[in-house]
């Protein structure tokens, strides 16, 4: 009996295909209106209590200076506080615990952690500590997202894309960079470009900006005045620029890995240090606390000094890493925004002096530095460069941003071999985030899409005429054998019965017949976990449940590999 389309079961049937695009939409259309309202509560529980003690969500730099070295110390008690009396799975965010839970749980991301990073990120940030909201943004849209997923009962395959969905609408909700929103997810938490994939990511970023729009306000993020490239003689400073931005990138790389190492020690001593790190920064370097914003928009309209401008790059250069490796459970990318934009203004100031011909205004500089920075430290240049591009609304900077951030990723990746930073911390903890050809074709859809329904389920214990009638059917035979469905070979179960036809009751799992051993597999499980379950079990079948664990269908190996084959083919 077809189940009508407007049913949930329906819906979860198409899921499980890779062309399932109405319904894709549709989840996308969720994602991003889930991710936009959270994104909104996060964005409120910073800037509001920011607000009140600041009187401007940015301005740390009007606080005395016993305020500056007390609030981070305060914000790491508070830290503490929090995470010493939950376990330490619950302890994992960011956009490293989305990798990892997208590498080895399928974009299965706990309820808990998403609420710890909900709190934890908003204390780190409203105590000024040197970190970002848009890392934590990431984990608190793809979780709700995957959420959604979980509670809809929808098959792993769909639950990976809710997960870029939710990344790409927290990206564009956190920023107001949707375009940015959509090239990161694909390019840092899926790591391919499917056509497919990009619909419903790019529906859910558009409705998570509109959605965030219609709550917050379309107040951009920086003051950027309108810049652009003197000449085309410059082209060789800019090139300087990007490798130099690559050395500040792996020297971040490097600070974040050795800071990691300190893990061993309790987790007490680490936020405390982490507070007093920066409590002590602060007070002669306030534009240090928190995201710094509007410093980066002094730093775009020029008017920071020289030697203001080095002062900053070396603060926030080893404040960041050294506080995010301590413990502290924010982001880096607003600080990555922040280094860049620094260095690119030091580097126009330093131009401006030492190359004899005019140059473009350093504020031009530091946009350019912002995207090589970000592509740097990311290992997402397409993404640095469409964040740059959205959040100047400048189209002058892109082939100079191409110019410094293509730079930039070849001084980290090939002169100093370092992938990103979230591969960093990844890696640190004895993880990895390899997605090979094979994997993500067979994640892309779940066993519900490839599954047969020929065969036909038996008692052990039938009478003489009905075995009979079993050996005439064109379906696989499954017996529940001790309590483990096996499958039962017809020809052999045939020629038996010839030779034995006096039984009246014939006992199936006494038979002398061959009988394959299976292992079983959720429906909502994609084509990659049943390969591994196969190989774990030392099988060449499954038998496949469903959510009240009926057995639903059955998938083989040769079936997995036809799959794979006539991808290639395609």
């Amino acid at each position: 009996m077809n189940k009508p389309v407007w049913s949930l079961n329906y819906f979860r049937e198409r899921l499980a295909h890779t062309e399932a695009l109405p319904q894709l939409v549709i989840l996308g259309l969720l994602s991003g209106i889930a991710t936009a309202l959270l994104i909104s509560l996060f964005r409120l529980l910073v800037d509001q209590p920011l607000e009140f003690i600041l009187g401007h969500a940015e301005d740390f730099e009007s606080l005395p200076a016993w305020l500056r070295f007390t609030l981070p110390v305060a914000g790491s008690l508070a830290l503490l506080a929090i995470l010493h009396n939950i376990a330490a799975a619950s302890r994992k965010m960011g956009v490293v615990h989305v990798l990892e839970r997208m590498s080895y749980h399928q974009g299965h991301l706990p309820l808990p952690n998403m609420i710890n990073q909900l709190i934890c990120a908003s204390i780190a940030l409203v105590s000024g500590h040197s970190v970002g909201r848009e890392g934590p943004a990431v984990h608190l849209g793809a979780a709700c997202s995957s959420w959604i997923g979980e509670k809809m009962h929808l098959p792993n395959n769909s639950l990976r894309l809710l997960v870029g969905c939710g990344t790409a609408a927290a990206i564009a909700a956190a920023f107001n960079t949707p375009l940015a929103g959509v090239i990161f997810a694909m390019e840092v938490i899926l790591l391919e470009y499917s056509a497919i994939g990009f619909v419903p990511i790019m529906v859910a970023a558009v409705t998570a900006d509109v959605t965030n729009r219609l709550l917050l306000g379309s107040e951009t993020v920086l003051d950027v005045p309108a810049l652009t490239i003197g000449s085309m003689a410059e082209i060789p400073y800019i090139m300087l620029l990007g490798f130099c931005i690559g050395l500040l990138a792996a020297g971040f790389n490097h600070i974040l890995r050795l800071t990691i190492q300190l893990s061993r020690y309790p987790l007490s001593y680490r936020l405390i240090a982490a507070g007093v790190i920066t409590g002590l920064v602060a007070i002669p370097v306030p534009q240090v606390m928190g995201i710094g914003y509007d410093t980066v928009s002094d730093a775009l309209a020029g008017n920071i000094a020289l030697g203001g401008l080095l002062l900053l790059i070396v603060a926030k250069w080893l404040l960041t890493p050294l506080i995010i490796g301590l413990g502290i459970p924010a982001g880096f990318i607003a600080p990555t925004l922040f280094i860049g934009a620094m260095a690119g203004g030091a580097m126009g100031l330093i131009g401006e002096v030492v190359i004899e011909q005019p140059i473009s205004h350093a504020g031009f500089y530091a946009m350019v530095g912002m995207g090589a920075m970000m592509g740097a430290v990311l290992n997402a240049p397409l993404a640095a460069l469409t964040a740059l591009l959205e959040l100047t609304g400048n189209p002058n900077i892109i082939l100079p941003g191409m110019i410094a951030i293509v730079t930039g990723n070849v001084t980290v990746r090939y002169l100093f071999h370092l992938p990103s930073m979230f591969i960093t911390v990844l890696r640190a903890q004895g993880l990895d985030y390899r997605h090979q050809p094979l994997t993500q074709a067979l994640s892309r859809a779940a066993v519900g899409s490839l599954m047969t329904k020929d065969f036909i389920q038996s008692t052990k214990q039938v009478r003489y005429d009905d075995a009979c009638n079993l050996t005439r059917q064109p379906e696989r035979l499954l017996i529940d054998f001790e309590g483990n469905p096996v499958l039962l070979s017809r020809r052999d179960l045939k020629q038996w019965l010839k030779r034995h036809p006096e039984i009246e009751m014939v006992d199936l799992c006494e038979v002398p017949a061959r009988r394959d051993e299976l292992a079983d597999i959720s429906s909502r499980a994609t084509l990659k976990e049943a390969l591994d379950r196969m190989n774990d079990r030392s099988v060449n079948t499954l038998y496949v449940q469903d959510n009240e664990q009926k057995i639903i269908g059955l998938l083989g190996r040769e079936q997995l590999e036809a799959y794979y084959l006539q991808g290639l083919k395609s």
